[in-house]
C-alpha cells in the first residue's frame, strides 16, 4: 500500500479535517507502536510500509534499547501527546491506523504484531476485536 493510499484511509476512518492531521496521527501511531514491539518485529513491519512511513517506527526503534512494556492508557497517552490531540481523538486514531495497518501488512505478520501487543492494545486491531467479540 502505498503512503498516500494509508493517509487517505486513516483521513477517512477517523473524519479528521485534513490530510496533514492524518499523517501527524498515523505517524504518532506507528511511533508509539514501534516503542512497544521488539525490535525485529519493529523491523518486519517497516519493511512492509512505504520509506515515509518506516522512517519514523526506526527512528524509534533505535532510540529505546529493547521494547517497552506499556498498557493502553500509555499508549494512547503517547500518541495524543504526539499528535496533539486529546486522549478520545486519539484512541480512535490508533484504531484507525491499526485497521489500516492490518490491510497493509502480510496477515501472519499482523497475527505476529497482535500477539506481542497486551490484550488491552492488541483489542485495537481488527482481528483482536474479533478475538475479543467471539471470546
Amino acid at each position: 500500500m502505498h503512503h498516500d493510499q494509508i493517509i487517505g484511509k486513516v483521513q477517512a476512518l477517523t473524519r479528521l479535517p485534513d490530510r496533514g492531521s492524518a499523517e501527524r496521527a498515523t505517524r504518532a501511531v506507528l511511533t508509539t507502536l514501534a516503542e512497544r514491539l521488539p525490535s525485529g518485529l519493529t523491523g518486519h513491519v517497516a519493511a512492509q510500509l512505504p520509506p515515509t512511513l518506516a522512517a519514523p517506527m526506526r527512528q524509534a526503534r533505535e532510540a529505546v534499547a529493547e521494547n517497552e512494556r506499556f498498557d493502553l492508557t500509555t499508549f494512547v497517552g503517547r500518541i495524543a501527546g504526539r499528535a496533539e490531540t486529546d486522549e478520545d481523538a486519539a484512541l480512535r486514531e490508533a484504531a484507525a491506523v491499526l485497521e489500516v495497518l492490518d490491510a497493509a501488512l502480510a496477515p501472519e505478520l499482523t497475527e505476529k504484531v497482535a500477539a506481542a501487543l497486551p490484550k488491552d492494545i492488541g483489542g485495537l486491531l481488527p482481528a483482536g476485536r474479533a478475538a475479543e467479540d467471539s471470546g
